[in-house]
């Protein structure tokens, strides 16, 4: 199966506006970007043994991602899901009454300190999301406390087509500003929900 081409766009003003993006090639445009509205065609698999995110439209691969699943002691919940909302520029509240979370702190939105890089897009709330992550080292391995971590770039690539494919597109004026003033969270509500597997 070939994957389809898509026109660079955009990437610029992300790659200067987050540290760890500078190696973007830039989003990829859409078919909803290229020829307007369309149908909730957009699937994501996620393959915890492959470690890797595809984006299918229809039955079409257009892009795949790799991924730091949860380590066996926080395993990431295989199923079947609905995508219904993100947010851009998240803050970070350490979850309560974890051992693993007690020596950290909340971290506001933008932080260097904040393990939420760029983009929050949730699969079950409150607990598990797919989230960009600066620890790109470990991406291929079980390294995660059940959500799934992407590289901020593909997260970000992720979370616009996920957006133009559940009804709640934004244009390239509007990503600049989100990625330019971090400070700010961004909840995005999704018209058309979308489907993501998650494939032990």
């Amino acid at each position: 199966m070939q994957l389809k081409r898509k026109v660079v766009i955009g990437a610029i003003a992300l790659a200067a506006a987050v540290p760890g993006i500078a190696k973007l090639s830039g989003f990829r445009t859409s078919r909803a970007a290229a020829e307007g509205p369309v149908a909730p065609s957009l699937h994501l698999v996620a393959d915890l043994s492959e470690r890797s995110l595809k984006m299918y439209e229809a039955d079409t691969l257009v892009w795949q991602y790799p991924i730091s699943p949860g380590r066996p002691s926080y395993p990431t919940p295989p199923g079947e899901y609905k995508i219904r909302h993100l947010v851009w520029n998240p803050s970070w509240t350490p979850p309560p009454g974890v051992a693993w979370a007690a020596k950290y702190k909340p971290q506001e939105p933008g932080s260097r300190a904040n393990p939420m890089k760029v983009v929050k897009i949730f699969f079950r709330e409150p607990d598990y999301y797919i989230h960009g992550t600066a620890e790109t080292g470990r991406l291929g391995s079980d390294a995660s406390h059940g959500c799934l971590r992407m590289a901020p770039e593909h997260v970000a690539e992720v979370a616009k087509y996920v957006m133009e494919h559940g009804g709640q597109p934004r244009d390239e004026s509007w990503f600049w500003r989100v990625m330019h003033f971090r400070s700010e969270e961004k909840p995005i509500y999704l018209k058309n929900p979308v489907a993501l597997t998650i494939k032990s």
